[in-house]
This record gives C-alpha cells, sequence and structure tokens, in this order.
C-alpha cells in the first residue's frame, strides 16, 4: 500500500519542519493579517490576543459562520480588489437568503491546482486520461484549477463540465477511452446505471461535491470494477480539503494550508481524537480571504491511531453527513444518510428527495424517487425504508396509531421522470 502523496508533498511544503510548529507559525501570521486588514475580525477579535503560544490556545477565539460571509464578505478580504482574481458566488438554499461570496488571488488559487496535482496522484498514473464532469468552462473554476493540477503531473484531463445528458456522457467517456472518471456521486451513478459492459470500465473514479454514501460506491465498485475514491473540500476551503488513500480508512488533508478541529456543536468546546463532533478550520496560507474557525457543519471526527499507509498525517473519518440534515416525524429524527444507504442501493434508483409536510403531530415524509425505468417501485422502496430503524420504530411503535395510520404507504411518493 502507498503512503499517501500528501504526506511528502506537506513536508515540502513546510520545509522540513514539524507541523505542528509549521501551523501555530501560520496561524499566527493569518490573525495578524487579519487583523490588519479584515474589517470583520478587526471587530470580532478586538479584546482578543495578538498570538497564540500553542495550537491548543486557538479554541478561546470565536467562530466564524456561513451567516457571517453572507452578511459581510467583503468585510474578509485582506488584499486590494485589483488583487482578486476570481470571486465564487455560492446561492443559499433558502429562497430569500443572501448568498455567499468567496473571493481567491492568483497565489491562493495557486494553492488549489498544487494540492488538485498532488491528490489526484492518489490514484492517477502519468499518461492517464481523466474525465472531468464538474463545471470548467470558466477561468479558475473547479473543473478548470484540477485540469492544470493533472496536467502538471503528467496525466491527459478531458474537460466536459456537468452532466446534463448521461448518453451523450457516456460516448464521450468510451471515445475518449477515459481511465479515470471525477464528478458528483449521483452523476457518475447515473452513468453506472446506463453504461453498456461492452465498453471500457474506467480504472479509478473521484467522488466530490457532495455527501459520498458508501452504496453508491458499493454499486460503482460492482459495475466497473474499479476503485473508487473520496474527495473532501468546500468552496470555503479553497475548493480541496483533503482525500483517500489507498487504505480508503478516511480523508488525508492539506495540513500545512488550514488547521482542523473538531467542537461539540452545541458549546464550541474542543472534542478529543476519536470523538465524533463538528469540524471546524481555520486557513494557513491564504491571503485574499482568510477564514479563522470557520464552521462547515458536518460531522466527523479524527479516527484513533496510524492510517495503514504509513503516513503520520491525522485521518478525517469520512463525514457522516451534516448536522442540520436531518428531518423530523413525531419524536423522531430522521438522518438523511440513512436514506441514503438504504435507497441508493436499490436497482435502478438515480436520484431522490426527502421533504417533510403538514402540521406537528401529524407530518408525512414525502420520497420523491428517480428511477432507470418506469416499472411501479413502491414495493422495493417500501422495503428499503423498513430497514431505517427510526422509520421502523415511528411504524411499530407510535402512540396513536390511528393518528399515523400507515406511515409506510403515505411516505411512498414515487415520481418516476422527475429531473435529479
Amino acid at each position: 500500500m502507498r503512503l499517501t502523496p500528501l504526506d511528502p508533498w506537506i513536508k515540502q511544503k513546510t520545509n522540513g519542519i514539524d507541523l505542528q510548529t509549521w501551523q501555530l507559525a501560520k496561524l499566527n501570521e493569518t490573525l495578524a493579517l487579519v487583523r490588519g486588514r479584515s474589517s470583520f475580525y478587526k471587530k470580532l477579535f478586538a479584546g482578543m490576543p495578538e498570538s497564540i503560544s500553542s495550537l491548543d490556545e486557538l479554541s478561546q477565539f470565536p467562530f466564524t459562520t456561513p451567516e457571517d460571509i453572507r452578511q459581510n464578505p467583503l468585510g474578509f478580504v485582506c488584499v486590494s480588489q485589483d488583487e482578486i482574481q476570481r470571486v465564487v458566488t455560492l446561492q443559499s438554499s433558502g429562497t430569500t437568503g443572501e448568498p455567499k461570496r468567496i473571493f481567491f488571488t492568483a497565489d491562493d488559487q495557486q494553492l488549489t491546482i498544487d494540492f488538485f496535482g498532488v491528490g489526484m496522484s492518489t490514484l492517477v498514473e502519468a499518461g492517464e486520461r481523466v474525465l472531468i464532469f464538474l463545471p470548467g468552462e470558466t477561468p479558475g473554476s473547479v473543473g478548470d484549477l484540477l485540469r492544470m493540477g493533472l496536467e502538471r503531473k503528467g496525466a491527459h484531463p478531458i474537460p466536459y463540465g456537468m452532466v446534463k445528458d448521461p448518453f451523450h456522457a457516456l460516448d464521450v467517456m468510451e471515445k475518449e477511452q477515459a481511465d479515470c472518471l471525477v464528478g458528483s456521486p449521483t452523476q457518475i451513478l447515473s452513468l453506472a446505471r446506463r453504461w453498456n459492459p461492452s465498453h471500457k470500465a474506467p480504472r479509478t473514479i473521484l467522488l466530490s461535491t457532495d455527501y459520498v454514501p458508501a452504496a453508491i460506491v458499493d454499486v460503482l465498485e460492482n459495475t466497473w470494477g474499479c476503485k473508487v475514491f473520496n474527495h473532501y473540500g468546500a468552496t470555503e476551503m479553497g475548493l480541496g480539503g483533503g482525500v483517500e488513500c489507498e487504505a480508503h480508512r478516511g480523508f488525508h488533508l492539506r495540513e500545512a494550508d488550514m488547521f482542523f478541529e473538531i467542537v461539540n456543536p452545541e458549546t464550541g468546546e474542543p472534542i478529543p481524537d476519536g470523538e465524533y463532533g463538528e469540524l471546524v478550520f481555520s486557513t494557513l496560507t491564504r491571503r485574499g480571504m482568510p477564514l479563522i474557525r470557520y464552521r462547515m457543519g458536518d460531522r466527523s471526527r479524527f479516527i484513533v491511531g496510524e492510517c495503514p499507509c504509513g503516513t503520520k498525517l491525522r485521518t478525517l473519518e469520512k463525514v457522516r453527513g451534516r448536522f442540520s440534515g436531518f428531518v423530523s416525524v413525531g419524536d423522531e429524527i430522521l438522518k438523511l444518510p440513512d436514506f441514503d444507504e438504504a435507497l441508493f442501493a436499490l436497482s435502478g434508483l438515480l436520484n431522490f428527495s426527502v421533504t417533510v409536510s403538514g402540521s406537528a403531530g401529524e407530518e408525512a415524509l414525502l420520497i420523491d424517487t428517480q428511477m432507470l425505468t418506469d416499472e411501479d417501485s413502491t414495493r422495493e422502496v417500501e422495503k428499503a425504508l423498513e430497514s431505517v430503524s427510526s422509520i421502523k420504530k415511528i411504524v411499530h411503535c407510535h402512540h396513536n396509531p390511528n393518528e399515523v395510520g400507515s406511515l409506510l404507504k403515505r411516505i411512498i411518493m414515487d415520481k418516476r421522470g422527475q429531473n435529479a
């Protein structure tokens, strides 16, 4: 098993300095930068220490939230406007929420290109052909940065863009004889469901941009006989955060460019390695829009013990969804990753959505599914949902059966043919 390429890359970036010593020095540089140049942090950090003498002392500083960025994005910028090369606008999930705007300098984007190239060398060899199902038309977009990172490592990137017509994408995949695919879980799943077994299968796949259900990984590996790797990142991180190694135990992270913490989502207190909490990160090397203790809302933990690949870097367990990623029906909390694992394993399922309707005490859970064929899949979906313990508990243990009725009959709404 190969050592993750992030290990020697980070040692090179830190000039062989102990990683924690490097992180502490870069954190203090970033704290000085934001105090001097960011109107947001100048106000937020008023009365806080000028510097820290240990990484643990960072926990005394307040968090930064997505709402902070929505309200005042320019308040985070620490360079002149003419130094900003790329602005990414992230629309709010709500209908009236303000979008988030994330700013990058040319040097900030070079950091991402560097990481993409090194991270992809985990699963791509020089000369291999990589089909990129990510937005890449705009200079500086994620697909464009990935293209440049792959070129630096001697791979042959093939920008495609988001999949709108899966049959066209499959034709391109066969014509280009792609060795590796990069894209979102459901878009790559849509290709696997429609793939012609007589065509060339990819050797590796990188899934990115969304939570990756294990059920989708199983479908892809069983269909193509390939190895599937997960990438963890967010625009706020500079698009790249971490990637799995060959051990598939979790993510190794850009620890020379960012400092990561796991905190209690309710109290904000740091949580020991091995325990689940919310992921928080601080940038160490970014200058356009540095972020200190940014709350991701993602649930994960640092795994105790060394990774089988031999790295000394920490391993972040695959993200277990978001703390906001649940729905309530009566007294039960239904976690969306549970639905992912139960439903994506169904043959022919391409995508689904979950919504709750009805007043308190009379909630109904609505499942909209997109299937490969027009066959009635209601019974298969019912059986799959019975494997979700919280739903099973609602059905069998609700105190007022007349009010709830047969919940499984109420929650199934199969709408084949809707767009994913």
